[in-house]
């Protein structure tokens, strides 16, 4: 078993939008990582659908660097919402 790839788990609820990491689990293959994780996060059918992904296949910025990665958004001012009038009757803004 330490020899199976380490998988990272992705669920969407009923009532969410996205999906959003649960957790890790080893398994086999692709097939054992849906049906173990179906198993493991969603014992309450609280999901519509999973995602497992190879934790190798997974590429991510450092947080220790998030000050320097991030800062070239920082002098992008069309990005942020100070240059719009937004409308009262306009919700969640």
């Amino acid at each position: 078993m330490s020899d199976w790839p380490l998988y990272e788990v992705f669920v969407r609820g009923k009532r969410g939008l996205n999906h959003v990491h649960v957790g890790s689990l080893h398994a086999a293959d692709d097939e054992m990582a849906v049906r173990n994780a179906r198993d493991l996060y969603t014992r309450r059918n609280e999901g519509v659908s999973i995602w497992v992904v190879k934790a190798d296949f997974i590429t991510a910025s450092s947080p220790d660097e998030k000050d320097p990665f991030f800062a070239p958004s920082g002098d992008k001012v069309y990005r942020h919402p100070t240059f719009y009038d937004i409308p009262d009757d306009v919700p969640h803004m």
